[in-house]
């Protein structure tokens, strides 16, 4: 059973009533891998939306996320702050499945529009947030000489500095793979050296990543801890 075939199959079967379905996530954007599973966005009228549901479905993995109208608008304007939104773009970008009232096709318009019109800028307070925890990270890994310690902390610093190299790029984030994704796309050349400067940093040499990552910094100020100030909870 093929993925469409599989995703329409699985949602007449769990949700016989859905108004609409997506199928998203890499199968749907053809980078599909041996351990791909279904990401699939249903649309019911009201309860038992909404919900998350990971489940077996024949030979695939399933991730079924369910929604009605009113809570996907919900959640997309919840998740656009953070200029991460994996639900918007498996509906902007996935295989519209059915469609028995247009639903479908007015979520997948709008979720193209919003993804094409981009994120919406990163605030001067998150890119001084990144500046500061990146140069914690820069410090720590220029005074480390533990391996086990140096993994982490340059796994954590190639994170954070592709994720600030998408947010002054004014790109859509994303995390795991979807990060390296965006970055490929995004930012090519930075991508390559934080690979390349990740595997020097595990091998005990750090200059290659530092350089790299403060390149980056530079771009919105440079490192930043002197000043740095932010208020606490009540």
């Amino acid at each position: 059973m093929d993925a469409i075939e599989a995703a329409r199959a699985v949602v007449e079967e769990q949700h016989p009533e859905a108004r609409t379905a997506f199928l998203g996530g890499s199968v749907a954007t053809g980078r599909r891998t041996a351990t791909s599973d279904l990401d699939v966005v249903v649309l019911l009228h009201g309860a038992p939306a909404p919900y998350r549901e990971s489940l077996q479905y024949a030979d695939w993995p399933v991730e079924m996320f369910v929604h009605t109208e009113a809570t996907w608008h919900a959640y997309i304007e919840r998740e656009l702050p953070t200029r991460r939104s994996p639900l918007l773009w498996m509906c902007a970008a996935g295989v519209l499945l059915f469609d028995t009232d247009g639903l479908g096709s007015r979520l997948a318009a709008h979720a193209r529009k919003l993804t094409a019109a981009g994120p919406p800028p990163v605030s001067a307070e998150e890119i001084d947030d990144r500046r500061y925890a990146i140069t914690d990270l820069l410090d720590d890994l220029e005074g480390s000489d533990d391996p086990s310690e140096r993994l982490f902390i340059a796994t954590e610093l190639v994170r954070r500095t592709g994720e600030l190299g998408l947010a002054v790029a004014g790109s859509w984030g994303g995390g795991g793979k979807w990060l390296a994704r965006r970055l490929e796309t995004t930012a090519p050349g930075l991508s390559t050296r934080l690979h390349h400067g990740l595997r020097e940093a595990l091998d005990g040499r750090a200059d290659p990543l530092v350089t790299v990552v403060d390149e980056v910094l530079d771009r919105v100020g440079g490192r930043l801890w002197v000043g740095y100030k932010r208020p606490g909870t009540p």
